[in-house]
């Protein structure tokens, strides 16, 4: 998710058990904990997605891969140097 998908979408109330410290000095510099939270969920979510699609995926791109290894990359011929 895009950050300016995140800002409109609907916001819900969430309870986070955090590194009390962490917090802590979060807030002393003033960062935005919510936002910051949401935006390394996002993150994580975003690496399973694609963790989750190469898993789903490998089989074709294992022969995809295995074609152009044995035949070349297709429309080479036409490619310009």
């Amino acid at each position: 998710m895009q950050a300016s998908e995140a800002t409109k979408s609907i916001r819900k109330p969430t309870n986070l058990s955090l590194d009390s410290a962490l917090l802590k000095e979060a807030k002393v510099l003033g960062i935005n904990v919510s936002r910051s939270a949401e935006a390394g969920i996002a993150e994580a979510v975003k690496l399973h997605k694609q963790a989750n699609w190469l898993k789903d995926n490998a089989k074709a791109l294992a022969s995809s891969n295995a074609y152009v290894e044995a035949n070349g990359l297709p429309l080479t011929k036409h490619r310009q140097l």
